[in-house]
């Protein structure tokens, strides 16, 4: 599931500078997430009264509470996280960090898809973002991606549902965003997801 990359010329005139990258957006969290990795911990806040369903599905998925069937067994997983023992199986420098999927290939799911949530309070403007990959309108899943820039292209494509939400975790997300990766944008070395442990605020 890719995300459109823009070209290298606009790509480098949409780089944020430090300052612009620390910028934060105005909704109110309902819900924390520390996404627990194999290189350190990032800490997110979801805005569930701006996406509340792909907050509830994302929750739903890190939690276990959300049955999902996995994509090469086909066996429904109940009171399963999915998104433990995962990958960033995408990465792409100056761009974003990109996980969720149960086969850590870029092309499983949870055996379902749901509608977008374009809110016009959030968006792509500054670095960070939370939001979900898609294969085109109403095709949310359970990968999601994190920006390292603003991805001002982005905009009203896909859903953002939370935000990076300290200094500390933006470091972690900038750190990962620059380890070695082969020619599809796959990291030499997996990154894996620990577990993602949720906070209702």
């Amino acid at each position: 599931m890719a995300l459109p990359i823009p070209s290298s010329s606009l790509h480098l005139a949409l780089r944020a500078t430090k300052s612009e990258r620390m910028g934060f957006m105005s909704a109110i969290a309902t819900h924390q997430a520390t996404i627990r990795t194999s290189q350190g911990e990032i800490l997110v806040e979801l805005f569930g009264n701006h996406a509340p369903k792909t907050v509830d599905n994302f929750v739903g998925l890190a939690t276990g509470e959300r049955e999902w069937t996995h994509p090469e067994s086909g066996e429904k997983m109940v009171d399963t996280p999915l998104y433990s023992g995962t990958v960033f199986h995408r990465i792409i420098s100056d761009f974003m960090i990109q996980g969720g999927d149960p086969l850590g290939l870029g092309v499983g799911g949870p055996g379902y898809k749901f509608g977008d949530e374009i809110h016009p309070e959030l968006d792509f403007t500054s670095a960070y973002k939370l939001a979900m990959a898609n294969a085109g309108p109403g095709t949310n899943g359970s990968q999601f991606f994190i920006t390292s820039v603003a991805t001002n292209w982005l905009q009203g494509k896909h859903t953002i549902f939370g935000e990076v939400s300290d200094l500390a975790s933006q470091k972690i997300v900038d750190a990962l965003n620059t380890v070695p990766t082969d020619n599809r944008d796959r990291p030499k070395e997996d990154v894996v997801i620990e577990k993602i442990d949720i906070k209702k605020l």
